[in-house]
C-alpha cells in the first residue's frame, strides 16, 4: 500500500517533470521564443538570441530543437549544427564535439569544442586533413594512438561532408 502511493507519486513527479511547462516558460520569455546561446572557446555565435530552430547532430542522433522542446542533454558529434533565424534565413556551423543542452525555460546552450561557419571551411583542406588523418591511423601502433587517429578520421570525414 505504501508503495503503491510512493510510486504514484514518483510517476506523477516524473511526468510533470518531463516535458517544458507553460509556467516556466512563461516566466521568462514568450511560449513561442527560446533563448539561444552557441560558443565555442575563442568564440560566442549566439548568447541568449531569440532563434526558430536549432538542428544538432548528436551521437544518439540528429534532431531538431524548437521552442517548448523536452529538457535534453547530448553529445554533439562532428557535423553541421543549423540556426532557423526569425527572419527565416539559416546560419550552419561545423562543430567537431562539444554538448547541447535544452533546459525546461526553453532556453538552449551548444558549446562546443571548435565551431566554423560553413563558408568558411576549405574543402581541399578538409581533404588533406583527411588524407593525414587515415595515414596516422595506419600508422598508429597503441591503443591510445589508434583511438586518437580513429577520432581523427571521424571529424576530418565530417569535415569533409560539410564542405561540400
Amino acid at each position: 500500500m505504501l508503495l503503491n502511493r510512493i510510486v504514484v507519486r514518483s510517476i506523477g513527479r516524473l511526468l510533470t517533470r518531463s516535458y517544458a511547462t507553460e509556467s516556466a516558460v512563461a516566466h521568462t520569455r514568450n511560449a513561442g521564443e527560446m533563448a539561444f546561446t552557441f560558443a565555442a572557446p575563442y568564440q560566442v555565435y549566439y548568447n541568449k538570441a531569440n532563434v526558430k530552430q536549432i538542428d544538432v547532430p548528436s551521437f544518439s542522433g540528429a534532431f531538431g530543437i524548437l521552442p517548448s522542446h523536452v529538457p535534453t542533454l547530448a553529445v554533439l558529434k562532428p557535423g553541421v549544427v543549423t540556426v532557423y533565424e526569425q527572419d527565416g534565413t539559416s546560419k550552419k556551423f561545423f562543430v567537431s564535439s562539444g554538448s547541447v543542452t535544452v533546459n525546461d525555460d526553453s532556453s538552449v546552450q551548444v558549446l562546443a569544442e571548435e565551431a566554423v561557419p560553413l563558408e568558411l571551411l576549405d574543402p581541399a583542406a578538409a581533404r588533406e586533413a583527411l588524407t593525414q588523418a587515415q595515414g596516422n591511423l595506419s600508422r598508429a601502433s597503441g591503443e591510445k594512438e589508434k583511438a586518437e587517429a580513429q577520432i581523427a578520421v571521424e571529424v576530418a570525414e565530417a569535415l569533409v561532408d560539410a564542405s561540400k
